[in-house]
């Protein structure tokens, strides 16, 4: 967190150079992309409740304040917001079966994502022996060598599966129907790839031209080339949410993709920083304005409480 907030005052020291027309257009891209984002999350909602009738309007409404909240709480807080929201414009709504729909919407993202980060691997971006070697070992020794101990483990584990299953079969039969409900639209290829792949492909499209637009405002190098790096900055970021808007996290892995690029340190660390502010701002306001019209309250606590409250009954 030290090096995020000497990078905030690098930005700082960088302000009277950013070129504000293309700040504005990065912007505008970024915006732009919720939107489509959003239709592709509506689309696998309608899927699971097709008597619904889920409006564009709630459905961007309830994205848009997730994003916002995830931007400022780590660890995908926001989502809990989303769900909330969403649920409340649909009778009948369960968390079991929205929650869900959150995977089948980052099928793609996953698929993209690896294919960007394989690219960066390949090209020798991302060193492989750099990425590995930041996964931890497992040492199963003990386990070997505890053998008899395993054992009893192994089966206690197993005969208290058995049972919970014994008691819970019933409802654990009913949340399972519920949750297959969220996926209702993978079995429908045609409308998966028309109503969800197709407009978050051109949301990766925007997100590209977002982070070209970024890298010119703050002086830096644009290219398609460089805008993919900071792409990769991107994915590889959001695998680790410890942080709001991963701060701290982006500006390390921003310094790596792009050493030997010719780009001094501190006019990365603008860059970084400033698209990580710029962006953070936006989604907040867009998402506090979502969340004041959707739920008649700002305050974060009071919708994860009514979200837990209303989550008891089902």
């Amino acid at each position: 967190m030290g090096h995020f907030l000497h990078a905030v005052g690098v930005f700082f020291h960088h302000l009277a150079a950013v070129k504000w027309q293309f700040l504005g257009y990065a912007l505008g891209c970024h915006v732009l992309k919720l939107f489509f984002r959003a239709g592709a999350w509506r689309a696998i909602v309608d899927a699971a409740y097709p008597d619904a009738r889920l409006k564009y309007r709630s459905a961007l409404g309830a994205y848009v304040a997730g994003v916002g909240v995830n931007s400022i709480v780590p660890a995908r807080g926001g989502d809990v917001v989303k769900l909330y929201l969403v649920k409340g414009k649909i009778p009948g709504g369960s968390y079991a079966t929205l929650a869900p729909t959150l995977i089948v919407e980052t099928l793609f993202d996953s698929v993209t994502a690896g294919i960007v980060i394989a690219w960066a691997l390949a090209s020798g971006v991302l060193p492989t022996h750099e990425l590995y070697s930041r996964i931890p070992d497992v040492d199963w020794k003990f386990f070997l060598r505890h053998e008899h101990y395993t054992l009893i483990g192994l089966g206690a584990l197993l005969f208290a599966a058995v049972v919970l299953f014994l008691v819970l079969r019933r409802r654990v039969a009913r949340f399972r129907e519920r949750v297959r409900r969220g996926f209702t639209i993978l079995h429908d290829r045609p409308r998966f790839v028309r109503s969800v792949i197709a407009p978050q492909s051109v949301s990766w499209f925007l997100r590209v031209a977002s982070l070209y637009f970024f890298l010119e405002a703050f002086g830096v190098h644009a290219s398609i080339h460089n805008a993919l790096l900071a792409l990769v900055v991107d994915s590889l970021a959001t695998l680790f949410p410890a942080t709001p808007g991963g701060a701290g996290t982006k500006q390390g892995l921003t310094e790596f993709l792009f050493r030997g690029r010719g780009e001094s340190h501190t006019l990365l660390l603008a860059f970084s920083v400033g698209m990580n502010i710029a962006i953070t701002v936006a989604n907040v306001i867009m998402g506090l304005i979502a969340i004041g019209l959707m739920a008649r309250t700002l305050s974060f606590k009071k919708l994860r409480l009514r979200a837990r409250a209303e989550e008891q009954p089902a």
